[in-house]
């Protein structure tokens, strides 16, 4: 018999809170790829410089080249060898991302996103709910709750700034589960 190999693209979206692990999971998948002699390209914000201006980088330090860019749309001009595309901190990018992943999918392109699911107020952030609806692969990652060490799915943010990006890492930002965020917010809304 006779197969032949259709390239098919996709949409897979790793999503969660701070310091679940979303970055360090598309970079494992990312390497895989570029170990099996696929052609990649990975893309961030330019808002997000907070360990490098040119790199994805995991808060344990792993890192892999990737260009910064303004507006998704960017992304249509990768070249045509490119099979595998990575997305670092979707949540900071327009609506418009949804449609720039699902027509790189369509052309036959891999495409894995990587990104908050919801901002510190607990809310959907950004394209990142409109992603997890039309992805053909979804994966929530947990970080664990740094107050009682059960699963953490939100982003607790210690500082009282309003604005709805503040970049930021362990001092600004911890996980926790949904009971201790709670309480979180109920004393924070007391402090104001």
């Amino acid at each position: 018999m006779y197969y032949e190999s259709k390239k098919t693209g996709c949409i897979e979206v790793i999503c969660g809170s701070m310091f679940s692990g979303k970055t360090e999971e598309l970079i494992r998948r990312l390497r895989r790829a570029r170990f099996a002699n696929q052609t990649i390209a990975i893309f961030k914000p330019e808002v997000d410089t907070r360990y490098s201006d040119l790199e994805v980088v995991s808060h344990d330090a792993q890192k892999m080249e990737a260009k910064p860019i303004k507006d998704p749309k960017e992304m249509l001009d990768v070249p045509e060898d490119v099979q595998v595309v990575g997305v670092d901190e979707a949540q900071f990018f327009a609506p418009s991302l949804v449609e720039v992943c699902q027509q790189l999918a369509d052309r036959g392109i891999r495409v894995i996103v990587a990104g908050l699911d919801t901002d510190y107020l607990g809310k959907p952030f950004g394209p990142i709910p409109a992603l997890l609806a039309v992805a053909e692969y979804v994966q929530k990652v947990h970080a664990i709750c740094v107050k009682c060490g059960a699963l953490a799915n939100h982003s607790h943010r210690l500082s009282h700034s309003k604005k709805l990006v503040v970049l930021g890492e362990k001092d600004v930002y911890e996980p926790l589960c949904r009971e201790c965020y709670n309480k979180a917010m109920a004393e924070d809304a007391k402090l104001k």
